[in-house]
């Protein structure tokens, strides 16, 4: 979700390890700004859980008993889907990667990053940007833009009742070429809070919470095409 707010941003942690678990809360709960509300060790309780404290964020883990976390991803953003997935995982493999973002994961992150890192990228999905590194990024937007190519017979087009503004449609595109809100801000010479209106009109047409969902959401509705995106280009960040 974007924060418009200066309340702080809620997190639900999902993890099956204690200790972890423990550690990524303590972390968490020292930041002005964030505060952890809940902990679940395993998928369906997370569910549970988003159901009732209504987070900001979750931080998801992959690998858990009960429900994995691409399954538990998948039911929280049915439920809600403004909510902010974000994944923390040892786990790197394309199938795991695109299984998340596929199930509306915001991010991915892996567990060897810093302490500052993981706490930038909580406070980054909660504002709706995108948290891939640019490497799997490529990837990953050029694996849904081939796969819902027009003859393909996957991709859903556009509902009449979903369209984008012409306005806004420009702004995802660029978003799908890896530009920052000030770039975008730059490009179409706008203000960043005229910026982060338009994704937030966008995200409450295509029922996402994030720039990374958006996107995707974008090229399974046949918006966006391969010749809308930055597949080879420099490391942009979002």
């Amino acid at each position: 979700m974007i924060d418009t707010t200066n309340s702080k941003i809620t997190v639900l942690l999902v993890e099956d390890h204690a200790v972890v678990r423990e550690g990524t809360a303590e972390l968490l709960n020292r930041q002005p700004d964030i505060v952890v509300v809940g902990e679940a060790g395993d998928g369906q309780v997370a569910v549970e859980m988003a159901a009732r404290l209504r987070p900001d964020v979750v931080l998801m883990d992959v690998a858990m008993p009960v429900l994995d976390g691409i399954a538990a991803t998948k039911l929280i953003k049915a439920h809600r889907p403004g909510v902010a997935v974000l994944a923390l995982t040892a786990h790197d493999e394309d199938q795991y990667v695109f299984a998340l973002l596929e199930a509306g994961a915001a991010g991915y992150l892996l567990k060897t990053v810093r302490g500052q890192e993981l706490v930038d990228a909580v406070r980054a999905v909660n504002r709706g940007e995108a948290v891939l590194h640019p490497t799997i990024a490529k990837k990953v937007l050029g694996r849904f833009a081939i796969k819902n190519l027009p003859g393909s017979g996957k991709g859903e087009p556009s509902h009449p009742t979903e369209r984008l503004t012409d306005r806004e449609l420009e702004v995802l595109k660029l978003a799908g070429r890896g530009l920052s809100n000030k770039e975008i801000a730059d490009k179409l010479v706008l203000s960043p809070r005229t910026v982060q209106a338009h994704f937030a009109n966008i995200f409450d047409k295509l029922e996402v919470g994030s720039r990374t969902e958006a996107v995707l959401q974008g090229l399974k509705r046949r918006l966006l095409d391969l010749g809308d995106l930055d597949l080879e280009g420099g490391e942009k960040h979002a």
